[in-house]
């Protein structure tokens, strides 16, 4: 590894000779401006902020931010892994940071069937939902392909869980991921009859990629942080619990499902961690016994934070369940907490997911300047469970359920009779 470039700190009276850490607000306007230290840099903002206001350089986009930090950086970086905070002075709620570079945008195949947002992260479809009754029925043939993109789903969950392992990056979690969406389904009964053409468009798209110009395939969520983490450089150590949240685009349909890991035998050790997930599976699966035609939206959160409150955690407020068919995200909104306002009532043929995030401590959260992370505000475990749902005549559908060998699964929870049964 080569040496860092010396310069020298520009901080008031200061000028030291080696100075690598730089302003953030500067590093988004396009300028260079070293300082020694976060001392010095505090000491020196009422002078230094100055030079924002002289620039007429417009912040960069979201998307723009992101593809540039897959590329070298001025930042300072780990000398043995050569990873880098990117908001070195973002105030983080609890020990985990983001390891940046990320990887490069990963390629798929040119005749992949795409959703209307893979090429400019706008999902226009969206955006016409209208009415919050307005929920979509779907007919046989419809929910023919609901079964059939959610059994892929739980393949590519189900693959991705597999590799979970202390050493492993988050990014070598989103590239198995990544693989096995597209290719699901390459295999067709008698597809050596079909044409080139037809075996590509019949693989599967993941979901999350460049959904509002997120950057990566699946959300690989750790520890303290919610949900919609970004995967990275970070290595999983042994004592992590890690959220896999895989969605997949497939025939026009659109199947989501997430569960949450423990990393090593540390994390299954710790009472309060195994608490929080096994919190989170069983809360699930109390709100899906709910489920059937006459339930009302609103009622799924009223179970959901009961048994969270009697095992002393707290339910996120901020995200919420929500219908998935042709569209990612549609009508009806489930929220995950007591007392909500939510509108509708379940009939047979709509498809929708619950997926409680479940929290040691604070139910509140911040989301990192990457506009997509977000973590507890006190920096606890959070953990999370989600399945799609279809409303039977009868009933529900679990249509992303587990199958026999499927990775992870229940543990018991310390000092707690745990008799519910898990999602």
């Amino acid at each position: 590894m080569t040496a860092a470039t010396q310069r020298l700190c520009i901080g008031v009276a200061c000028a030291k000779p080696i100075s690598t850490l730089q302003c953030p607000t500067c590093l988004k306007l396009g300028k260079e401006s070293f300082f020694c230290s976060q001392e010095c840099f505090k000491t020196s903002w009422s002078e230094h902020k100055i030079v924002h206001k002289q620039s007429t350089r417009k912040n960069p986009t979201l998307l723009r931010s992101l593809k540039d930090l897959t590329k070298p950086t001025p930042l300072p970086t780990d000398p043995e892994t050569g990873n880098f905070d990117p908001f070195p002075n973002f105030p983080y709620t609890g020990s985990l940071r983001p390891a940046y570079p990320l990887s490069v945008t990963r390629k798929l195949p040119p005749s992949i069937r795409r959703p209307d947002y893979s090429e400019d992260g706008v999902p226009r479809s969206e955006q016409t939902r209208g009415n919050p009754r307005n929920i979509t029925i779907l007919n046989a043939e419809e929910i023919k392909s609901m079964r059939k993109v959610c059994k892929l789903a739980r393949e590519v969950l189900d693959i991705c869980a597999a590799a979970v392992r202390p050493g492993i990056t988050t990014d070598e979690l989103d590239e198995i991921a990544h693989k096995a969406c597209i290719e699901r389904d390459v295999l067709l009964p008698c597809a050596q009859k079909l044409s080139l053409l037809l075996i590509l468009s019949a693989q599967s798209y993941p979901s999350p990629l460049n959904y509002v110009n997120f950057p990566k395939s699946i959300c690989t969520s750790i520890n303290e942080v919610i949900c919609h983490g970004i995967p990275d450089q970070r290595k999983l150590v042994d004592g992590d619990i890690i959220n896999l949240d895989i969605t997949l685009y497939h025939g026009g349909f659109h199947g989501d499902i997430n569960e949450t890991y423990y990393v090593g035998d540390k994390a299954k050790a710790n009472p309060d961690t195994v608490r929080v997930v096994e919190t989170s599976r069983d809360c699930l699966g109390e709100a899906i016994k709910l489920v059937k035609p006459g339930m009302l939206f609103r009622d799924p959160g009223n179970v959901i934070e009961k048994l969270a409150k009697q095992r002393n955690c707290s339910v996120v407020r901020t995200y919420i369940g929500h219908g998935v068919n042709q569209l990612f995200h549609c009508n009806p909104n489930v929220p995950h907490y007591a007392k909500n306002k939510a509108v509708g009532v379940a009939k047979p043929g709509m498809c929708f997911t619950i997926e409680p995030m479940i929290n040691l401590g604070t139910y509140k959260d911040i989301t990192w300047p990457d506009k997509w992370t977000s973590t507890t505000t006190d920096g606890k475990m959070s953990a999370q469970f989600e399945h799609t749902l279809l409303v039977t005549e009868d009933g529900v559908e679990v249509l992303t359920a587990r199958f026999p060998d499927s990775p992870g699964g229940k543990i018991p929870i310390p000092g707690i009779d745990t008799k519910v049964e898990g999602g």
